[in-house]
């Protein structure tokens, strides 16, 4: 049987890695869990908002430049230039929730599982010191050094 190397083999090793399925399986729940936070935004959040202004964040912009004209039907700026800060404002609420639902419902759950798996594991073996190791080296060539039968050690030539 012959292993394939090149470019497809190198190629195929890096697909098969573990990290590399990870990584795709987070990517699909990203993208699910993307549109669950965009429906939280605009059926909880705009509502909210809207309650003090309009419902939805896209249409909240300033006219920076000219008298701003907007296409009623598609909501697009005409004439004049246009902040759209409604849409970072929606953007910015979106990301918010997400890295709050993501640090709390998922990290922090994560981190305290792998403190209490960690608690669990037997403590490692205290590490020997370099002079202790540094010891042991010296007594083990002194030993060496010793004529058998003899209390003695000789001395050096």
């Amino acid at each position: 049987m012959t292993t394939k190397t090149g470019v497809l083999g190198g190629f195929k090793a890096f697909l098969m890695r573990g990290n590399v399925i990870d990584l795709a399986v987070a990517v699909v729940i990203g993208a699910a869990f993307t549109n669950i936070v965009n429906a939280v935004v605009k059926g909880v959040i705009n509502p909210v908002v809207g309650a003090f202004g309009t419902k939805d964040l896209d249409h909240y912009a300033v006219c920076i430049k000219g008298p701003c004209a907007v296409n009623a039907k598609t909501g697009e700026v005409t004439q004049g230039v246009s902040l759209q800060w409604g849409s970072v404002l929606s953007a910015s609420l979106t990301f918010l929730i997400t890295a709050a639902v993501v640090y709390f419902l998922m990290l922090l759950p994560m981190k305290r599982w792998q403190e209490r798996q960690a608690a669990r594991q037997p403590a490692a073996p205290a590490r020997e010191t370099e002079l202790e190791l540094l010891a042991q080296i010296r007594d083990a060539l002194v030993e060496q050094r010793r004529e058998p039968g003899s209390e003695t050690v000789p001395a050096p030539r």
